[in-house]
């Protein structure tokens, strides 16, 4: 018996010895180093299946490669398992558990714990220094609140180490913000201790989303004041009601009847998930994150939903007994409510946590696809395979556009796009041969053949994808010649126009249907950029012969006048009109006076 297969065997020993009951699992490498933590309903159930053979997901084997024993805790109930999972996480930081992650780090606002505290923001967070509020995705939120906090209670800025001693001994004296009337001078006595903690503990209270409260204790020592005839006191009192009444207008999101109500929303893909996690309090947003989660093991968004939420209140601190989400998560806590709302104000915070989540991802690959910009290609393509239903990646892309004018120097053009990139190496013009008139079906045909046939005798790999200009017709055309003239298997798709003459639709199959590829989405962009450069590309193509064709023919007339005589005068003076307006000198320059003499009159006796 192999070392490998005694493992299993001994393994699998363990598990037929577990019990049919909630808790949770520990799996360890050959080092005895726990490499996953799990959570089951039914621990036999659960971790046996790590062991079956029809396991057909390439993570999972890997990861039971790697175990070489399993321990386990059995709970009451499943949070039970849940809570202990998530404990175990937090401490052994398992290889193979998913693990939350910001994008970056954002800022928050910091209460500090001096004799006189101070409030301003900071990306560093040590709890022993003070009380923190945020984090703040939004930096505009974050400085509007501090900006509020300081005309309000004007808590000092400066940076002394002011203690109840210093002050009394009178250390210290008033600096500019007081004379600018930025602070009250609470280090000289200027402000009593208890008065400056009063505003420290509004501030905290605003901080926290708790504003309408700090308004209505605004409100009613304004209106005490009053009663006391204090109007000096009362006016003041009235200014931070008014700056309170007016922050709250501009920063209300929601109905102020949801209070201390958590918002979750996910969103995934293959390898990640993007939780969005936002709090709400008396109607506003006061706390809004999004962390990312990479995928370990093929995760489903159930199971990462119930460990993010858990771990994510525990790091924003919060005790909120409603959580609001898209759908229920795998396990639930006890004591909590969970809400999947389907209108009105608490469907518009999920919808924006929603806006939040889907915009986290797309800045994510958006930076992603900056380094390396082989993987937006990719995805591209992917796309475009997606919605054609192709077996194989789209990678060489070619497209074909004729050319004339009533049938005269027909030409034709053939675009080759290689991982959605011009490849100009590989264009190639075709004069086209066997057409007499304009007939562009009957010189589709000619170009698709030759090009084809020739690729199929020189052995050159043929492309991924034909794209063809004209719709329906076009899209005939080139199967009659791919299909059942040469017998060769590629797939082909039409771009049509609307009457504006304005590329709106993609036709894929035969019979030709549209395809359900949003106009304005990349893909479709990049077969549009296609489009133009094929005709581009032709109409350069029959301008060329169109003038060379034209110049050549007048040139012909003239008896005397060879072609390396032609390309002499073409080489120094460009075009045919040149050569007519030049005088015998400047011709006499360039080919000798006789052949000049012989053009000059030529072209001045015509006129």
């Amino acid at each position: 018996m192999s070392k490998d297969t005694e493992r299993l065997e001994r393994l699998k020993a363990i598990v037929s010895a577990m019990p049919q009951k909630p808790g949770s699992y520990q799996y360890y490498d050959e080092n005895g180093t726990i490499i996953y933590v799990g959570k089951a309903k039914n621990l036999k159930n659960r971790v046996s299946s790590y062991f079956h053979k029809e396991v057909d997901r390439f993570k999972t084997k890997v990861l039971v490669s790697k175990i070489h024993n399993i321990t386990y805790t059995v709970v009451n109930t499943e949070e039970d398992a849940l809570l202990l999972e998530n404990s175990l996480i937090k401490k052994y930081n398992p290889k193979y558990n998913i693990l939350l992650k910001d994008g970056k780090t954002y800022p928050s606002i910091v209460i500090t714990k001096e004799y006189f505290p101070r409030i301003f923001s900071t990306r560093i967070i040590n709890k022993k220094f003070g009380q923190y509020f945020g984090p703040y995705s939004h930096l505009g939120t974050m400085y509007a609140l501090l900006d509020l906090i300081k005309k309000l209670y004007h808590p000092r800025s400066c940076r002394y180490p002011i203690t109840e001693k210093s002050v009394i001994e009178g250390k210290h004296q008033t600096c500019l913000d007081y004379h600018i009337k930025n602070c009250s001078a609470p280090c000289v006595g200027k402000q009593s201790y208890d008065d400056y903690m009063k505003n420290i503990q509004q501030a905290r209270e605003i901080l926290k989303g708790n504003t309408r409260q700090v308004q209505k204790m605004i409100y009613a020592d304004m209106m005490k004041a009053a009663e006391e005839l204090r109007f000096e006191d009362a006016e003041e009192l009235k200014r931070k009601y008014q700056l309170l009444d007016g922050f709250v207008a501009k920063s209300e999101v929601v109905s102020n009847t949801i209070n201390d109500v958590d918002v979750f929303s996910i969103t995934d893909d293959e390898q990640n998930a993007f939780i969005n996690y936002m709090h709400v309090a008396n109607g506003s947003i006061n706390q809004s994150r999004t962390f990312e989660i990479k995928k370990k093991l093929g995760e489903t968004k159930e199971e990462i939903l119930s460990l993010s939420i858990l771990q994510i209140r525990e790091e924003m601190g919060s005790a909120a007994k409603e959580i609001i989400v898209e759908e229920m998560p795998e396990t639930q806590l006890e004591g909590i409510t969970y809400t999947i709302p389907q209108r009105g104000d608490k469907r518009t915070l999920l919808e924006l946590s929603a806006l939040n989540c889907k915009q986290y991802r797309f800045d994510r690959l958006k930076q992603a696809e900056k380094l390396n910009p082989e993987q937006r290609i990719t995805r591209i393509l992917k796309k475009l395979q997606t919605a054609l239903g192709m077996d194989k990646l789209p990678y060489t892309i070619e497209c074909f556009d004729n050319s004339n004018i009533s049938g005269e120097d027909a030409v034709a053009g053939c675009v080759v796009f290689k991982g959605a990139k011009p490849s100009k190496k590989d264009y190639r013009k075709y004069n086209i041969k066997t057409v007499v008139g304009p007939d562009d079906y009957a010189s589709m045909k000619e170009v698709v053949r030759r090009r084809y046939s020739r690729m199929m005798e020189e052995g050159t790999p043929l492309p991924d994808l034909i794209i063809t200009d004209g719709g329906k017709g076009q899209m005939e055309v080139v199967r009659q010649v791919i299909q059942d003239e040469l017998h060769i298997d590629i797939p082909i798709a039409g771009l049509a126009k609307d009457n504006r003459h304005r590329t709106n639709e993609l036709l894929f199959g035969f019979p030709p249907l549209t395809v359900g590829l949003k106009t304005t989405s990349e893909a479709f962009k990049m077969l549009t950029r296609l489009q133009d450069e094929v005709h581009r590309y032709a109409i350069t193509f029959h301008r060329d012969k169109r003038s060379k064709h034209a110049l050549h023919s007048e040139l012909d007339e003239i008896p005397g006048i060879g072609p390396k005589t032609k390309e002499q005068l073409l080489k120094s003076l460009k075009s045919l009109k040149r050569i007519k307006e030049a005088t015998e000198a400047e011709l006499s320059a360039i080919i000798g006076p006789s052949k000049a003499k012989v053009i000059h009159s030529f072209f001045h006796m015509k006129q």
